[in-house]
């Protein structure tokens, strides 16, 4: 049995799907079972429980051998996760999958990388099997950015003339549930890309060719965009986020990895296809 948290995330959400199409029995921990009616549909058995709750998470764990750590990001994070080894080890589970990013390495200076990497060496020292699943940013983000690309022909972010290789949460969902159902995945960690290192000014031109419109890319200032995060954000959440855009904005490009097309066999999703499949969003 496999263990989910964050089913119904953007990715974990992906993750169910592509465990499902394999037809691998899993089992999703949910707060609330009605707003996971579509993981039941797929195929998925429920655990309703919250992550913070000891108690749920021994009943989710009961016969599970795998287990995906995939939380939001929050001041409890680390704290969260590495609950959830302990009680994972304690339940006898086989194997860990652990969602970070590319950012979380030992050199880290922002609090997100950081709390994925203490949660990386956790779960390294734990003695169960690992692997990490390591994207950088989600093509999925600019569906925040949907209504102004729509009205206004514009997007504005705080990333300059910063560069990333963006991924496709779906692309995302299909390594996790790799990982989560094949074999010699243990003791890995997988950098996952897309096809495309693109600069804000690259992705402008991306959403300008599917839609059959100019749109714009407006480089925000970051001190206006961490007043509008807080809006919406609590404060440690709203400067994490603005700490990490500014690495985005400043720091070395990341690099194009092909362990997307070395697990699954295909290419991974590039831009423009995520557009289109979202084009009703955007245009």
């Amino acid at each position: 049995m496999i263990l989910l948290t964050g089913a119904t995330g953007k990715t974990g959400s992906e993750t169910a799907k592509a465990l499902a199409k394999r037809g691998v029995k899993a089992r999703a921990l949910v707060r609330d079972a009605a707003k996971a009616q579509v993981l039941q549909a797929a195929g998925l058995e429920l655990a309703v429980g919250d992550v913070a709750d000891t108690d749920s998470v021994r009943r989710a764990l009961a016969g599970v051998e795998r287990l995906l750590i995939l939380l939001p990001n929050s001041q409890r994070q680390v704290e969260l996760e590495q609950q959830l080894v302990d009680l994972a080890k304690a339940a006898g589970v086989r194997h860990v999958v652990k969602m970070s990013s590319m950012e979380a390495v030992a050199s880290a200076s922002t609090p997100i990388p950081q709390g994925h990497w203490a949660v990386e060496e956790y779960i390294r020292a734990s003695g169960m099997a690992w692997t990490m699943v390591k994207p950088n940013f989600f093509m999925q983000n600019f569906l925040a950015s949907a209504k102004s690309i729509k009205e206004n022909h514009s997007f504005s972010l705080p990333m300059g003339d910063g560069r990333t290789a963006m991924a496709d949460a779906r692309d995302i969902g299909a390594v996790a549930a790799e990982v989560l159902a094949g074999r010699g995945h243990e003791g890995r960690s997988y950098e996952i890309t897309g096809p495309e290192l693109l600069s804000f000014h690259d992705v402008a031109a991306r959403f300008s060719e599917v839609l059959g419109a100019r749109i714009a890319y407006v480089p925000a200032d970051p001190a206006a965009y961490l007043g509008i995060l807080k809006r919406v954000l609590n404060e440690w959440h709203a400067n994490a986020v603005s700490q990490l855009f500014r690495e985005i904005a400043e720091g070395p490009a990341p690099h194009v990895t092909d362990t997307f097309r070395r697990l699954l066999g295909r290419e991974p999703i590039p831009l423009a296809q995520f557009i289109r499949d979202h084009i009703a969003a955007f245009r």
